[in-house]
């Protein structure tokens, strides 16, 4: 079901992960690829910037538009480690990503818990949306970040 080249972009969103870690930041990356480039990366940084929407996802969308020089990323692909929040999930909306892959779920506040009364609403964009990519390894490193912090 993975590609070779998703394995390796979810790597790549693992390292951005570690990034937030050594801030004390929880561990969640992203990047952003299109046609086998990377456009945009970004980790964790709500309490660094004090900015409660610099999620990865987020930051990774504002480096691949500041690299492209526009706001619509048609065609690309978001991997990230943790299942996407709700507001994350309409900045992807927003920017008319193509594909979202994520390693673990987010029972709490993963937008897979909203998916079912998003399904009927009449939004301007869709993607396709998959997740368990290096799932047993993203999930370690969140948990592993809280146990330490407990």
């Amino acid at each position: 079901m993975w590609s070779g080249d998703d394995i390796y972009f979810m790597k790549l969103a693992l390292q951005e992960a570690e990034m937030a870690e050594r801030f004390d930041e929880v561990p969640v990356g992203a990047v952003l690829v299109s046609e086998g480039a990377l456009l945009g990366r970004g980790y964790n940084q709500p309490v660094q910037l004090n900015d409660p929407s610099a999620h990865a996802e987020i930051l990774a969308l504002r480096s691949a538009g500041a690299w492209t020089k526009n706001y619509r990323l048609t065609g690309a692909t978001l991997y990230v480690t943790l299942e996407p929040c709700l507001m994350c999930f309409g900045a992807l909306i927003h920017a008319r990503v193509s594909r979202v892959v994520f390693g673990a779920a987010d029972p709490k506040v993963g937008v897979s818990r909203w998916l079912d009364t998003l399904d009927g609403a009449a939004l301007n964009h869709r993607f396709d949306f998959q997740g368990g990519l290096l799932e047993p390894e993203c999930r370690a490193q969140i948990q592993a970040f809280f146990k330490r912090r407990r």
